[in-house]
């Protein structure tokens, strides 16, 4: 049967010509649909006949010889990402998705000869860029030495209704992040990230899994917020007529676990945080914590150092990255470990204890052009001014340890100094990547801690942490000294691999926009 073109003037021009560019070609394509089914034929069938991937027609045949036939008959399938239709005779480039997040492509050819005239006008009357189409004939080189498949019969796999964007000129940030799947398509870099993350988020896991924890999963869906300073989202519960938050962190579920008898466990999850969105911040995110009874921070660090190893080796990066600023960041030398105060002490020129007061850690933030809220207690104004002038200069691996306690509610005091904390931050290329406790299992000095935190919320503080009786009365069983790890997974992907936080995550929280 020969599919009548009338209605469907060639549309193969790439897109780029704006909005009205784009209408006009949805509208042909959609015409171009209408004319398959008109005639008889599908535009989206169940199936196709499918023989090989395109990376396993390269893989069987990696050199033949230009202008070779090799007799061989396969069926194949791909998105077509170029196109060029001379008189007897097509071209066209088939894509698939990679296995490692390359994008592999193979040319098809289409010969009145072999394929007769009513099968290629219907090709190239119907069949536009990015259409899914299935392929049937003989592994060739071509008279260029291009391997190819010279088409005895084709069909439509999948009919695109909006053209294919072109690289530089469709997609701006803004729309890469925002249409994932167009940027997948045309930039193999999207799809290597994707890649990329998942081996890294495995690697996780079998660092881990190697050392005897096991992994479990903990509520979403939680009445008190709490294992983190952090407004949370709220939504209700219609079932119990109940208010309910996103978690923040998994924190007390995990503590809970570990009370009754589970040593050494895991969480690789989702959490909320109703706060800002930058280049290092998203509201939803993927967060790791780690719990080991018997252990500490010390043990905790032995872990992430273990993971980010792991993982650096998992994404390809090996034992040295290079950051987008050019600092090379070494990972298999020892981490350097440096104390909260004299960091700060080294930062501003003079030093800086537990017993600075808060007038004059005022007025060095003022000497360094730093605002403070006027409410910031001395601690607080301590962990500002680490914030501003010590975090975004340290490039190596460094472990800042002995914070003052209000930066961790959760942590074990110091058990030299009760002004501090045993907890750590790890800051690799100016950013926080984990933290880690010597966690506070004292059920007594827990409950005046949440206490606090509770008192801090009924004055307004949107961000401290709700008291948790559950959580307190399962403190009161007795849990065993236990170090606790917690670690951003795109935090560490954006490490590996030199990118924003929008780039790690598949599909990142944006702003709605209007209806196209």
């Amino acid at each position: 049967m020969v599919v009548s073109t009338t209605n469907a003037a060639n549309a193969n021009q790439t897109a780029g010509d704006g909005a009205a560019n784009t209408r006009d070609q949805r509208k042909v394509r959609r015409a171009k649909r209408q004319e398959l089914l008109d005639a008889g034929l599908q535009a989206y069938p169940v199936e196709v006949e499918r023989t090989h991937t395109l990376a396993q027609i390269r893989e069987k045949y990696p050199s033949l010889e230009a202008g070779e036939e090799t007799g061989d008959i396969v069926s194949v399938a791909g998105r077509i990402v170029f196109q060029r239709n001379t008189g007897k005779l097509a071209f066209a480039t088939l894509q698939e998705g990679g296995e490692t997040g390359d994008h592999p492509r193979l040319q098809v050819m289409l010969s009145q000869g072999r394929v007769g005239a009513e099968a290629l006008d219907s090709y190239k009357g119907l069949a536009d860029l990015g259409d899914h189409i299935a392929v049937t004939g003989e592994v060739i080189a071509s008279k260029r030495g291009e391997l190819s498949i010279m088409a005895d019969s084709w069909t439509m796999a999948s009919k695109a209704l909006r053209p294919l964007p072109v690289l530089h000129a469709d997609l701006a940030d803004e729309t890469r992040v925002r249409q994932r799947y167009a940027d997948l398509i045309v930039r193999q870099e999207a799809a290597e990230m994707v890649h990329k993350r998942s081996a890294v988020v495995r690697s996780v896991r079998r660092a881990l899994e190697d050392q005897g924890y096991i992994e479990v999963e903990t509520p979403i869906l939680q009445l008190i917020h709490g294992g983190a300073q952090a407004r949370p989202f709220e939504t209700h519960l219609n079932a119990f007529d109940q208010t309910m938050t996103l978690r923040i962190a998994t924190e007390l579920y995990l503590k809970r676990a570990v009370v009754g008898g589970i040593d050494k466990i895991f969480e690789i999850g989702r959490v909320f945080r109703n706060e800002g969105v930058d280049s290092t911040h998203s509201p939803e995110f993927t967060m790791l914590e780690a719990y080991e009874a018997y252990s500490d921070m010390y043990g905790m660090a032995d872990r992430i150092r273990e993971i980010i190893l792991s993982a650096a080796e998992a994404s390809g990066v090996g034992k040295e990255l290079e950051t987008p600023e050019g600092n090379t960041v070494v990972l298999d030398e020892p981490w350097e470990w440096q104390e909260f105060y004299p960091a700060v002490s080294e930062a501003v020129g003079q030093q800086i204890t537990p017993d600075t007061s808060a007038e004059d850690l005022r007025a060095i933030a003022k000497k360094h052009q730093i605002d403070v809220d006027e409410n910031l207690d001395v601690q607080q104004l301590a962990m500002e001014l680490f914030d501003e002038l010590v975090e975004p200069n340290i490039i190596q691996p460094t472990f800042i340890y002995h914070y003052p306690q209000a930066a961790q509610p959760l942590a074990r005091p110091h058990r030299e100094d009760p002004r501090m904390v045993e907890a750590w931050d790890l800051i690799i290329n100016g950013y926080e990547i984990g933290t880690a406790f010597s966690e506070l299992i004292d059920p007594v000095i827990q409950r005046e801690r949440l206490t606090a935190q509770s008192d801090a919320a009924a004055a307004g503080d949107e961000e401290a942490m709700q008291l948790d009786h559950d959580f307190l009365r399962a403190l009161e069983y007795g849990a065993p000294p236990t170090g606790g790890l917690g670690m951003g997974v795109d935090r560490l992907v954006m490490l590996l691999t030199g990118t924003g936080i929008r780039e790690t995550i598949l599909f990142p929280l944006l702003k709605p926009e209007g209806d196209e």
